[in-house]
């Protein structure tokens, strides 16, 4: 587990400052670089010693079976496991003919800093050999934004004290030996060693490697050259096998001399191009890596996110741990989206294998707010790929005997992949969640282009989902009945409020879509009866409260279950799903991640204030967030309700997740939507961020160890700064000229801002409370107040 402060606190880096092997997992996580096409893990560029070797494609996957206790109707037979793809990072060094190896010899220094303002990892190595040879290692290596396919490493050697020959190898492997991945020997046997080779090219500086997936016939290729600069004489040789590639470079030099090797990679992948295609392809992104060099390459990258930063920073005064993982958490959200270009976002982006690689709901839910508001073209690129499996939700659907469109819980390239029924195929709310996603991307963009192409097909077969799931009993309430809302604790249950107010707000959505563009919902076979009957549905919504105690229920009946009993439960019983029975959560007042109360964020509109503050009081005390999902929520609704100090403290714990390894899983991957929402808890919690109707709104409010808040967002084409102190808050548009307008409403009364006219406002003082809200036995969040800087 990484322990707090293992990264010292700084504004725009992460630093870590010496070498413990034992947080290599973590921490090369932490370090992971990305575009969204292209991931590596931090690994150390001699590769060992490692925590677990990583080198990732968007959507490359192998097929594995899929195994059930119990084989029934509809059960997926075959999941998708995102490989290990060519490893490029390779970087060995040898020394007087002794490997550089940090396990031995004396390491005198050794510094890694991520530098989220430049995109780079760089490393910073004093090392003596056991003979006594000094040398200086400076290592940097960058993903590029600007050029989808390149992947570009920096190796600058020179000798301490004494001459020395330095040997490097440079290599490409495929087929790395990894840690097991599955008990079941059916899935292990599938995953091991899953490239087979097709092509292998050499040449004096570089060369190619081709290979094919087994099961899921997937092709892909890597190719690697090298910039040579050292003073004197050196030799370059390359030589290869199926599956690796090495060039070496000799030399030997003086002190003060250094040996400089600039490493360009390129990856590509395609499930129908040819071999010669994919060949070329990343020949031809070589070329234009080597066109720029590794300056123009460091300056792209450089421009790009001086770009990103300027309309999509969030600058956090009075808590600087916070200030750093928040950045952190904008940083690993956009290396998961920015170029992943009609192709999904895992809940690991490209960091590490966990979840196999899949994307859930919490990429709609999560990352794509903060993606919509900060770089939308990312949001749309992966409504994009949702449209594109359309119709194998479709079919998934009729599977299950329904219309419309069943999304997969979890997947990578769109079929189903979750083996367990309650916590995966009931989860129908995907749905909802991916119609909400295109519903505030065209609010905030007024991209209608983007509806009539993607949108308004997503919106129609979603409705048509909830239309067919749900029905309307004698009274003519609507239920939908048989679902898991985001809670995984509370399953196939009826009523779920979180399901039926998103199934509402898509039902609705759909309607007002089909008005906006009647020709195509008429091709899309839409008539007046069956809107109607969306509306008459979303009218009809049956939302479960208990009269008795003034609460409404998560679904149906919860409030009248069993308290489960937190007083007896160790703190090494947590996470309950792996201590406890599922059948003991399931009929107890248990909550795994915020479920109705983030119904009150998403469908705020729903629900009274003084609803807001009860239903938030009961069910924070009920809980234990098992879920790195629920904090960024509990911290917008905790804010909203008043409770500005416990707001903060969730702030903290969604911000630090990955940073402080909370949940002690950071070594298979960064929790993206995590860090995703700090922003949320933010900018939607602090910053009061709504955008209910098209309506953008603001009511913020600070903590008491926060004194300013500064952030910015893009809506309608505008970049929108918000600047909030303890007493006031101004609002300002950084280009649109002076014709630029926007309303918004700021605690409720209409404001307009203009670029030549700011707008500075009184936050008034909060209002009454409501219950003061309490968190079961042992799970309270890390109060932030009481944190040192």
């Amino acid at each position: 587990m990484i322990r707090e402060r293992a990264y010292p606190v700084d504004p725009w880096h992460i630093r870590e400052t010496r070498l413990d092997l034992d947080l290599l997992a973590q921490s090369e996580s932490v370090f992971a670089l990305s575009n969204g096409h292209i991931g590596i893990r931090g690994n150390l560029d001699e590769g060992e010693p490692h925590g677990l070797p990583g080198t990732y494609l968007n959507s490359f996957y192998e097929l594995r079976p899929l195994p059930h206790a119990e084989g029934g109707y509809g059960f997926p037979e075959s999941g998708q496991t995102m490989v290990n793809v060519t490893n490029a990072k390779l970087m060995r060094l040898l020394v007087n003919d002794e490997p550089f190896d940090v396990r031995y010899g004396d390491l005198r220094s050794h510094e890694r800093s991520l530098d989220m303002r430049a995109g780079t990892l760089e490393r910073v190595v004093e090392w003596v050999s056991p003979s006594g040879q000094g040398v200086r290692v400076r290592t940097v290596r960058l993903v590029s934004f600007t050029q989808r396919a390149v992947v570009a490493f920096l190796y600058e050697v020179e000798p301490l004290d004494s001459a020395a020959r330095l040997i490097l190898q440079s290599e490409l492997v495929a087929n790395e030996q990894l840690p097991p991945v599955s008990k079941d020997p059916r899935v292990a046997a599938a995953l091991d060693r899953p490239l087979q080779a097709e092509e292998m090219l050499e040449q004096r500086s570089g060369g190619l490697l081709v290979h094919r997936t087994k099961v899921s016939d997937l092709r892909m290729a890597a190719a690697m050259e090298h910039l040579v600069e050292t003073p004197g004489r050196h030799a370059i040789t390359t030589e290869g096998h199926a599956d690796w590639l090495r060039t070496t470079v000799a030399c030997r030099l003086e002190p003060g001399q250094k040996l400089r090797v600039v490493k360009l990679a390129a990856y590509g992948w395609s499930s129908m191009r040819s071999l010669p295609a994919l060949r070329d392809q990343v020949g031809a992104a070589l070329a234009s890596a080597r066109l720029d060099g590794w300056d123009g390459l460091v300056q792209q990258q450089q421009e790009f996110l001086d770009a990103f930063w300027d309309h999509s920073d969030v600058r956090v005064e009075g808590d600087p741990e916070v200030q750093q993982a928040v950045r952190f958490g904008l940083f690993h959200t956009l290396q998961a989206g920015a170029r992943a270009e009609k192709r999904p976002i895992g809940s690991k982006g490209l960091t590490g294998p966990g979840y196999d690689g899949h994307t859930f709901w919490d990429a709609e839910t999560f990352v794509l707010p903060a993606l919509t508001y900060t770089q939308p073209s990312a949001a749309a690129d992966v409504l994009r790929w949702r449209h594109s499996t359309l119709n194998l939700a479709r079919e998934r659907a009729q599977t299950l005997g329904l219309q419309g469109a069943a999304f997969p819980w979890r997947t990578i390239r769109g079929q189903e992949c979750s083996g367990y029924w309650p916590a995966g195929t009931a989860g129908f709310h995907i749905a909802a969640d991916i119609a909400d996603a295109v519903r505030r991307y065209v609010q905030a963009t007024g991209d209608y282009d983007f509806e009539r192409e993607v949108g308004l097909e997503l919106l129609v077969e979603t409705a048509r989902l909830w239309r067919s799931l749900g029905h309307h009993d004698r009274h003519g309430r609507f239920h939908i009945d048989g679902v898991t809302g985001p809670d995984e604790y509370t399953a196939v249950v009826n009523d779920n409020i979180y399901t039926n107010l998103m199934a509402q707000q898509n039902l609705m959505t759909a309607v007002d879509a089909c008005k906006r563009h009647p020709d195509l919902a008429r091709r899309f076979g839409v008539d007046d009866e069956e809107a109607a009957s969306w509306r008459d549905a979303a009218a009809a919504v049956h939302i479960p409260y208990d009269k008795e105690i003034g609460v409404h229920q998560q679904c149906e009946g919860f409030t009248r279950l069993q308290e489960w009993d937190f007083e007896n439960t160790p703190p090494e019983g947590y996470p309950l799903l792996l201590n406890y029975p599922y059948f003991d959560l399931y009929r107890k007042q248990v909550v795994k991640q915020a479920d109705l109360v983030m119904a009150m964020y998403i469908r705020g509109d729903a629900f009274t204030p003084e609803e807001k503050a009860r239903n938030f009081a009961y069910y924070d005390a009920r809980t234990v967030r098992d879920s790195s999902l629920s904090a960024c929520i509990q911290a917008v609704m905790a804010a909203e309700t008043g409770h500005l100090e416990l707001a903060h403290d969730y702030l903290g714990e969604a911000a630090l997740m990955d940073l402080h390894d909370l949940h002690q899983n950071a070594r298979d991957g960064v929790h993206v939507a995590s860090l995703a929402g700090s922003w949320i808890a933010l900018v939607a919690g602090l910053g009061g961020m709504r955008d209910f109707n098209g309506q953008l709104s603001f009511a913020p409010r600070l903590p008491n160890r926060i004194n300013n808040l500064d952030f910015s967002l893009l809506w309608r084409g505008l970049r929108l700064r918000v600047n909030v102190t303890d007493e006031e808050v101004t609002y300002s548009l950084r280009n649109g000229g002076g014709s630029a307008r926007l309303t918004l409403l700021h605690h409720g009364k209409e404001i307009e801002v203009t670029q030549v006219r700011p707008v500075t406002m009184p936050i008034p003082s909060a209002g009454a409370v409501g219950p003061s809200p309490s968190q079961p036995a042992g799970r309270a969040p890390v109060r932030r107040a009481a944190a040192h800087t």
